[in-house]
């Protein structure tokens, strides 16, 4: 049995905490059965925003004429949009492998982990043994137990960014954010989207900005709300979903079904419970406020401990794993752990929803601030887009924000350093502001808060 100062479960957000490690002199295995970078670099984040970008290029096309420009026309090179996508975050992961294999004090292993006992793993036919283990492997897609979903031809997240021949028509199943991001991408290059979900459009966001996005959705893709998918079935090329309300029972048909019903821990691929780790019931590994499991000396991070399904805090919580290691022990500061949807329209929040505040009994105050009353609202004719900011009443702190409209993801920002510094609204409003920046929406809106 092969020993090491610290096993890595996961190259990921793993990988962080792994070189560290590494370059500190400590002996660090690394055991990833897939490429190298984890869900976000092969599958999610990286990948997804090259091809929505694409949707983006073609919706603005799209919408030329209402700007006095009148395109000739054009054509989408589906295969193109996707291959460029496949061809970078498979040359990144490349080179992060040939990165790790050139690196002192790193073993890489490729293939799946299993755990045998504690602090022991199987490593495809190696057995490896840690003083230390850190476990950051990530999710899967979801599966809905629907009759028949076996025996048709579906795709996932894992799939869907990779498919070379494009759709003429698309039942997405599910209501979050990939739903919502492979709705703009599929539909903005010409595909018709369906999207059948059991309750509403994005439920985990505040109410007011959900309900702006399932109406610019309403008016792009059919909108099937409310709905149980009681069965799939599969003729030729044709997929038809029977779908239930209590109105009665539908029939849907479409070229492809993409499944985008959330995510499931790797828990149970690893067999955690031979290491004394215990998972929640969802699976989540469970871990304290320092991201220590039950089992001494292992540590979870990143979407498999199921806090935050972000790329940057599984970031942050591998910064504050590897100060562990080195015996700096501090509990893993969140505050405020942003996030965005690059849907169409786009969506980012941070901090509470009003849902929230409301359930706590908070003392807030807030307001909106649309889009079109700005310079460059204005200028980009956009008529929907808002900011609403919440704040405590007494001391005028934020306590979220939450955008929908273009740039959401980038002008957010304001409020997040401001967040973090602890800073009030006024801090934000009496800014000088670049006229006339979109950013402008967001010093506006945190001005009628105060």
């Amino acid at each position: 049995m092969k020993q090491f100062d610290l096993v890595v479960i996961g190259a990921g957000s793993g990988l962080n905490v792994a070189t560290k490690a590494a370059a500190a002199g400590l002996k660090v295995a690394i055991v990833e059965e897939g490429p190298m970078g984890g869900t976000c670099l092969n599958r999610g984040c990286i990948p997804s925003k090259i091809v929505l970008h694409s949707a983006d290029v073609a919706e603005t096309i799209d919408g030329a004429r209402r700007f006095g420009i009148v395109p000739k026309g054009y054509s989408v090179d589906f295969a193109k949009v996707t291959r460029r996508a496949s061809n970078a975050v498979d040359e990144e992961s490349r080179e992060i492998e040939e990165g790790i294999k050139d690196t002192q004090n790193l073993a890489l292993f490729k293939a799946r982990a299993r755990f045998i006992g504690e602090r022991t793993v199987a490593a495809g036919n190696e057995m490896i043994q840690g003083k230390k283990i850190v476990i950051a492997a990530g999710t899967r897609p979801a599966m809905p137990s629907i009759p028949g979903i076996n025996k048709v031809k579906y795709m996932t997240s894992d799939e869907a960014l990779r498919v070379k021949k494009q759709p003429k028509s698309m039942i997405i199943l599910g209501g979050g954010f990939i739903a919502a991001e492979m709705a703009h991408f599929y539909g903005a290059l010409g595909t018709k989207i369906t999207i059948i979900q059991r309750s509403t459009m994005l439920r985990n966001e505040d109410k007011e900005i959900a309900d702006a996005y399932t109406k610019a959705a309403g008016k792009k893709y059919k909108l099937m709300l409310g709905y149980e998918s009681k069965s799939v079935s599969q003729k030729g090329k044709k997929i038809t979903l029977i779908i239930k309300n209590q109105s009665g029972a539908k029939s849907i048909s479409a070229d492809s079904l993409l499944v985008a019903t959330g995510r499931v821990p790797n828990s149970d691929v690893l067999d955690v419970a031979k290491a004394g780790i215990d998972v929640d019931d969802r699976g989540y590994i469970r871990t304290n406020d320092y991201l220590e499991t039950s089992a001494k000396n292992v540590w979870a991070l990143g979407d498999i401990a199921g806090k935050y399904l972000l790329k940057h805090s599984a970031n942050l919580e591998a910064q504050y794993v590897w100060n562990s290691i080195l015996g700096d022990r501090k509990m893993v500061d969140y505050w405020p752990m942003p996030h965005a949807i690059f849907s169409s329209p786009q969506i980012a929040a941070v901090g509470y929803t009003e849902e929230e505040l409301k359930e706590q009994g908070a003392d807030y105050s807030g307001s909106t601030y649309y889009y079109r009353s700005t310079g460059m609202g204005l200028a980009l004719d956009e008529k929907d887009g808002f900011v609403k900011i919440l704040l405590a009443k007494k001391s005028g702190k934020i306590l979220g924000c939450h955008i929908v409209g273009p740039d959401a993801a980038s002008i957010i920002h304001e409020v997040i350093v401001a967040m973090k510094a602890g800073l009030t609204a006024d801090a934000v409003g009496r800014t000088v502001h670049i006229h006339p920046a979109l950013s402008e929406v967001v010093q506006r809106a945190a001005l009628k808060a105060r």
